[in-house]
């Protein structure tokens, strides 16, 4: 049976300390701001996207890796010796899949997966496949159980700022200039229904703290279905005091055997601003 390789467009989040672990290979996304090129999370990080849009008040775009990037990404490994199963981000959202999927087809060793997500919505299904990897299955019934597995990840954020959104064409300057008038803090829902679509979900109104325990609050009183395998705990650049509030609250409800705080890369980033975050997690 041939060796397997795992491997994700850059919009996975996973962290490096989990691409380490489960030996995941990246492929990244293109950022381009303000004219010029940079590889996501090579040439550039979300923190140097917040400063240069302070100064400049200038965002970046995005742009999938094209068709020879992804040749020479999967052709780095022979096809007789390994099977590739590669993720990307939710084919709604980027043409990572369409132009991954060209490549799969003339190779013939690789295996696509539309994530119907982004950020750690991929990393949930990519740790499913590492797992199933490692116990020895082969690359198409990895393939198969991950896909079925898609519709069952729930992702979803809570944006602190709709300047991003707004700046990003993404929301009115009016519903902008209401929802901060009214302290109101909307959350985001990934449909992976809807092949990774974003759709604005309950509206939050108050500080910080209280927002995101209302968030919380709303994910896990009186669910029954989820997976207590893992979590994801997803910013885009917050406190210490944040994170560990929201990770106190996931505890109150759930026994999560891991529960993971990851900062999510510049595509989420530079769509949503500072301070958002996100509890992303499977259910059964």
């Amino acid at each position: 049976m041939k060796k397997i390789i795992l491997s994700s467009d850059s919009t996975s989040d996973l962290g490096d300390k989990l691409i380490q672990l489960h030996n995941i290979h990246i492929i990244p996304l293109y950022i381009n701001l303000d004219g010029k090129e940079y590889r996501d999370g090579v040439d550039i990080n979300p923190d140097m996207i917040y400063e240069y849009h302070d100064n400049h008040g200038v965002l970046p775009t995005t742009a999938a890796p094209n068709v020879k990037d992804y040749l020479d990404h999967f052709k780095k490994w022979d096809k007789d010796e390994y099977d590739i199963i590669h993720f990307t981000i939710g084919s709604s959202l980027s043409s990572s899949y369409q132009n991954a999927a060209i490549v799969a087809e003339e190779l013939g060793n690789v295996y696509v997966i539309d994530s119907y997500n982004l950020s750690t919505g991929i990393a949930i299904l990519i740790l499913e496949a590492a797992k199933l990897r490692d116990e020895g299955l082969p690359a198409n019934e990895i393939f198969n159980r991950v896909c079925d597995l898609r519709n069952k990840v729930n992702t979803s954020f809570v944006v602190d700022s709709l300047l991003y959104l707004k700046e990003g064409g993404r929301v009115s300057a009016l519903q902008a200039m209401g929802a901060n008038i009214l302290n109101i803090k909307p959350s985001i829902i990934v449909r992976n229904d809807n092949h990774g679509a974003m759709d604005v979900g309950p509206k939050y109104r108050g500080n910080t703290l209280k927002v995101l325990q209302k968030y919380v609050n709303e994910l896990f009183d009186n669910s029954d279905d989820i997976d207590e395998e893992v979590a994801f705990i997803t910013h885009s650049g917050s406190t210490d005091e944040n994170l560990e509030f929201v990770k106190n609250e996931v505890a109150k409800y759930k026994n999560f055997k891991n529960i993971y705080i990851t900062r999510a890369g510049c595509t989420v980033s530079s769509h949503c601003g500072y301070n958002t975050i996100g509890v992303i997690y499977k259910k059964n």
